[in-house]
């Protein structure tokens, strides 16, 4: 058996049932809340939380970098499913100048392959702020919203600064396209840099902002879960935004935070800590 429903009083309760039966624990599974609870009005329209838990699926791979490799390859492949569905001339401009993800240097230092011997870190870096600073000029051209690149780097990060006069074609709703941005230039600078670079792509101040709302999504959480000593699942969020909650929360003794899905759609589960 590799997937269940399950129901219970709480959607708390429910995921618990449904990992039980699958016999995982909830990092090895992917968790769809398909409804909440409903308490009722003297017992009448009462309704138990519905949640759908699917085992995932383990994968062999024959290096380390296939795994960081795989991993990119399926983000990708889902933002670009999403952009097309939504956006499609711009998925097809962002899309055209595509970076090809054919190798990932293994971040695994007591690994030696000999095809990485003569690495020079570097040059690496050097070679991957080029790739990534053309690719996102080329995109913005292609787009109609032409955009300077610069890039700085600090705290084993490089973040790409566009600064454009039509900054929303850039954001997108939600932030759609600049996120899918980051992800490819994540995926580029993996081809060439052997240790781990998170990649951040700002337009504007539009980061900081973000930054901002997300502080505020965490307080509110915050409060709610104390108050009602109920988990609250978010809304998905990509990998850096759930760790700036998370950052924010783990300030707080009294809750929890951990992490539930698959990406693209892995959201945060915030709880009270026991």
């Amino acid at each position: 058996m590799d997937k269940v429903i399950a129901k219970d009083t709480t959607v708390d309760k429910a995921i618990r049932k449904g990992l039980d039966l699958l016999g995982v624990d909830s990092h090895e599974a992917d968790i769809v809340v398909i409804s909440e609870a409903k308490k009722g009005i003297f017992g009448f329209g009462q309704k138990e939380a519905v949640v759908e838990i699917t085992r995932k699926e383990i994968r062999d791979f024959d290096e380390a970098g296939d795994i960081q490799l795989a991993e990119i390859e399926e983000t990708v492949e889902d933002i670009v499913e999403d952009l097309e569905e939504d956006y499609p001339e711009t998925a097809e401009k962002i899309l055209a100048d595509r970076p090809e993800i054919d190798s990932v240097i293994s971040s695994d230092e007591d690994e030696e392959a000999e095809e990485y011997e003569d690495y020079d870190e570097e040059s690496g870096r050097d070679e991957a702020i080029a790739a990534v600073t053309e690719y996102l000029t080329s995109v913005s051209e292609a787009y109609g919203a032409p955009a300077i690149v610069t890039v700085e780097e600090k705290n084993n990060m490089l973040i790409f600064q566009m600064e454009s006069e039509k900054p929303g074609l850039l954001i997108g709703k939600f932030g759609k396209i600049v996120n899918a941005l980051q992800i490819l230039a994540q995926a580029l600078v993996q081809r060439y840099v052997r240790r781990r670079l998170s990649v951040i792509v700002n337009v504007g101040d539009y980061r900081e902002r973000r930054a901002a709302v997300l502080e505020s999504i965490a307080d509110r959480t915050a409060e709610r879960v104390i108050k009602t000593k109920q988990p609250v699942f978010l809304e998905p969020l990509p990998a850096f935004e759930r760790k700036q909650i998370h950052a924010r929360l783990s300030q707080n003794k009294r809750i929890k935070t951990h992490s539930e899905g698959k990406e693209p759609h892995r959201y945060l589960v915030v709880e009270i800590a026991e």
